[in-house]
C-alpha cells in the first residue's frame, strides 16, 4: 500500500532538514517521491516540468524530487502512475493551511493508498512571534497535525521552550510532541513518533464526510437561513488572522523584535484589503519577490542585505532564500528568516536566484537593496 506523509510547517520551520534527516535515516533504501508545494513564481530549488508543472530530479535512495507549481491532484496522480513509489512525502508551501493540503490529498483519491503521518513542524524560538501575527495560518497547522515536531530547541531559554509547548497544546491536546534537539535523536525515532501518533484511518475518513467550510477551509456546524451559511463567532473572538477586532493597539516591540500588525475594529477592512470575518487564502496575506540574477556579490554583502530585512522597511519579510554568483567564482546559498542569517558557499545554478516571501513586500526596495533589475 502506497503511504502519503505530510510534513508541514511555517516558512523557516525546518521542514526541509527534517525530511532529508528522515531520507537518510527511517525512510533509506524505500522508492520515495518528495512533492514540494512551492509559494511564488521563482523555485530556488530547482526548474519546472512544463507539462505537469512539477520538477522531477532523481536523488540518492531512489528519492524523487517534485517542485509544484500547478495542479496538485493532478501532480499526485501523476507520480503515482508513473513512479510507483512505496511513499509519497508532501511538504507544502510554508504559508499554507494544513487543512487545505488535506483535503487535496483526499481529493486526489489515490487507490490503494492511506495518508501515514501529518506533522507540522514548529520552529520553538519563532512560536510567540508568528502566533500574534500569523494566528490564521500558524494555528491551523498545528491543530491539524497528529504529531508536531519543535526545531530549533537546541539553545532556546526555557520560559521560550515553556511557551512553545504550552502553546501547542492549548491548540492539539491530542498530538504527540517531539521536543528533543534532533542532534540528539535519531530520525528512526522521530518518524515513529510522527507515523504512530495516532490511528488517522478513522479520523480521516470522519473529515471526508464532515461539511468543509468554503470560506476557511475548516470544519463547522452550519446554520442555513435562506440557502445561506453563517458563521458565529463571539464578540471580541479572535479572527482568524491571530487579531482581536474591537480593540486597537499600536506596534508592540518587544524584546525579540516581535511585530503586530496593526489592529482594526471589527468588520472593518484590514490593510490587506480584506475583511476579517473571512479567513483567508495564503495569497491574499502574503507576497513572494522572485528574480533570476546575473549579478555577482560577497558573501559579507548578501548578510548585510539580509539582516537589513529586520528593519521592517522592505515589509513584513518571514523567509529569503536564493543561490547567486560570487565575485570570486563561487556561488553564494543562502536563508534567511527573522534575526537569523546562514550565508555560505555551494553548488552551482544555471543562473542566480533570490526569492523573498512575507506580507505587504515592498518590491520596489528589495529591487534596490537586491541591486537587480526589475
Amino acid at each position: 500500500m502506497l503511504k502519503i506523509d505530510i510534513i508541514s510547517g511555517f516558512l523557516g520551520a525546518g521542514k526541509t532538514t527534517l525530511i532529508k534527516k528522515l531520507l537518510s535515516s527511517a525512510l533509506k533504501g524505500q522508492k520515495i517521491v518528495l512533492i514540494e508545494n512551492e509559494f511564488g513564481d521563482i523555485g530556488i530549488d530547482g526548474g519546472f516540468l512544463k507539462d505537469a508543472g512539477i520538477q522531477i530530479n532523481e536523488m540518492n535512495s531512489g528519492c524523487i524530487c517534485c517542485s509544484l507549481v500547478g495542479d496538485f491532484k493532478k501532480a499526485l496522480n501523476k507520480v503515482y502512475t508513473e513512479y510507483a513509489p512505496d511513499r509519497i512525502v508532501i511538504e507544502p508551501s510554508g504559508v499554507g493551511k494544513l487543512s487545505d493540503v488535506l483535503q487535496a490529498v483526499l481529493s486526489a483519491e489515490l487507490p490503494n493508498s492511506e495518508i501515514s503521518s501529518l506533522t507540522a513542524v514548529v520552529d520553538a524560538k519563532k512560536c510567540k512571534m508568528y502566533m500574534k501575527n500569523f494566528g490564521e495560518f500558524y494555528k491551523n497547522q498545528i491543530e491539524q497535525a497528529k504529531c508536531v515536531v519543535l526545531s530549533h530547541t537546541t539553545d532556546i531559554s526555557e520560559d521560550k521552550l515553556q511557551y512553545c509547548l504550552d502553546t501547542v497544546k492549548s491548540l492539539n491536546e491530542k498530538a504527540v510532541i517531539v521536543a528533543t534537539p534532533w542532534e540528539e535523536i535519531e530520525g528512526e525515532k522521530i518518524f515513529d513518533a510522527m507515523t504512530n501518533a495516532q490511528s488517522l484511518a478513522g479520523e480521516l475518513k470522519k473529515l471526508e464526510e464532515e461539511e468543509v467550510c468554503p470560506v476557511c477551509g475548516g470544519h463547522h456546524h452550519h446554520d442555513h437561513e435562506h440557502g445561506h451559511e453563517h458563521h458565529h463567532h463571539d464578540h471580541d473572538e479572535e479572527c482568524g488572522c491571530g487579531h482581536h477586532h474591537d480593540h486597537h493597539h499600536e506596534h508592540e516591540h518587544e524584546h525579540e523584535h516581535e511585530h503586530e500588525h496593526h489592529h482594526h475594529g471589527h468588520g472593518e477592512e484590514c490593510s490587506c484589503g480584506h475583511h476579517h470575518h473571512h479567513g483567508h487564502d495564503a495569497d491574499e496575506v502574503f507576497t513572494s519577490w522572485g528574480v533570476e540574477t546575473t549579478c555577482k556579490y560577497t558573501q559579507e554583502r548578501i548578510k548585510t542585505i539580509l539582516e537589513s530585512l529586520d528593519s521592517g522597511e522592505y515589509g513584513a519579510i518571514l523567509r529569503a532564500k536564493g543561490i547567486v554568483s560570487s565575485q570570486d567564482g563561487k556561488w553564494i546559498h543562502f536563508d534567511y528568516v527573522p534575526e537569523e542569517v546562514d550565508v555560505r558557499y555551494g553548488g552551482g545554478e544555471v543562473i542566480g536566484r533570490i526569492c523573498v516571501i512575507g506580507s505587504k513586500i515592498n518590491q520596489e526596495k528589495l529591487i534596490e537593496l537586491f541591486g537587480v533589475k526589475a
